[in-house]
């Protein structure tokens, strides 16, 4: 039994055939890898299928395990890749309309506060504008009122002095022509019959009567004038007091609407700044997304525009690599044969 053990062991014509058996896998191995190499431009399948021919089977089988192993690891990272290419492409597009949209909000705000402060701030300058007229027309109402009042004291102090003096020249009047009726009548003597009743009176009369009578008209006429001046006066003053106090009111009207124009323009101030800090910030968003796009761009357009070319070339990578180490183990070496 131990002889014929060594002999088939150490028969030289088992060596001769198994040495070829080896030779035509290995060549077999070769050709399907060298195929491929030439088939996909691999540079690494053309080194493997040179080191078939060299080295021994199993240190060739465990590269041929380790490239296949490599090979589903880059497969699956590439679909990975992939995947996140896509998701991180669409997640850029939507956060980019997203603050695409922002932007022209913030535009439109900050639009519609220039607008509104520019026509708030006309608004004050033309109630100051106002103001300052009303108080120019108040000063100028005062100057006014305080010549008319002047005027008004001179016409009274005139008319009343007027009456004064001509209130003393009637009574003086009154009293010479009282004296010389009282005179004439003591020293005429009558001379014939006496003259009939009422007769001297009427004498009398008509000699002072037309004075005294216009005496005491211009002195109806001052005190007249007098009662109209003092009636021009008081409508005056109240006409004055009136304009004075509507006035006054409407600055006050104006002054607070001032105040409150002032308080919704510093609100839209405040709230400007805020909305072009705010477009700084999304303008910067979109400097960052933009800038990103082109990263991703740089890192998946290759991979998304080969993807599935990449992937069939690796799964027939694949498959060379399992037929040539399935021919080096023997697998159906006949098949391969008659192929």
């Amino acid at each position: 039994d131990a002889h014929d053990l060594f002999t088939r062991t150490f028969n030289p014509a088992f060596f001769q055939r198994d040495s070829t058996v080896q030779s035509r896998q290995r060549q077999m191995a070769s050709q399907v890898l060298s195929e491929f190499a030439q088939k996909h431009n691999s540079p690494r399948l053309a080194t493997l299928a040179y080191k078939v021919k060299l080295d021994a089977f199993e240190r060739v089988k465990k590269a041929i395990d380790d490239m296949v192993a490599q090979l589903l690891q880059e497969k699956e990272a590439e679909i990975k890749h992939k995947d996140f290419c896509v998701d991180e492409f669409n997640t850029n597009q939507l956060q980019t309309e997203k603050k695409e949209r922002e932007k022209e909000d913030l535009m439109a705000k900050i639009e519609d506060l220039e607008g509104t402060i520019k026509a708030l701030t006309e608004a004050i300058d033309n109630l100051k504008a106002e103001i300052a007229e009303m108080q120019v027309q108040l000063k100028r109402a005062g100057e006014d009122r305080e010549k008319q009042n002047k005027e008004f004291q001179m016409t009274v102090a005139d008319q009343r002095e007027t009456q004064k003096l001509l209130q003393a020249a009637l009574k003086v009047l009154k009293d010479f022509y009282d004296k010389q009726g009282a005179f004439v009548q003591k020293k005429q003597e009558p001379a014939g019959p006496p003259p009939p009743a009422g007769f001297e009176a009427y004498k009398k009369s008509g000699a002072s009567g037309g004075v005294m009578s216009l005496l005491q008209q211009i002195i109806s006429d001052a005190k007249a004038m007098e009662a109209e001046a003092i009636r021009s006066e008081e409508d005056a003053q109240k006409a004055y007091e009136d304009f004075v106090k509507e006035t006054n009111a409407s600055v006050e009207a104006k002054s607070k609407d001032i105040v409150n124009k002032s308080e919704e323009k510093a609100v839209a101030e405040g709230d400007l700044v805020q909305a072009k800090e705010a477009k700084e910030g999304v303008m910067l968003e979109l400097e960052q997304l933009s800038n990103y796009n082109a990263e991703l761009h740089q890192s998946c357009d290759f991979v998304l525009k080969n993807f599935d070319l990449r992937q069939t070339a690796r799964d027939e990578e694949v498959e060379a690599l399992r037929q040539a180490k399935a021919i080096l183990s023997g697998a159906k070496f006949e098949e391969f044969l008659q192929g």
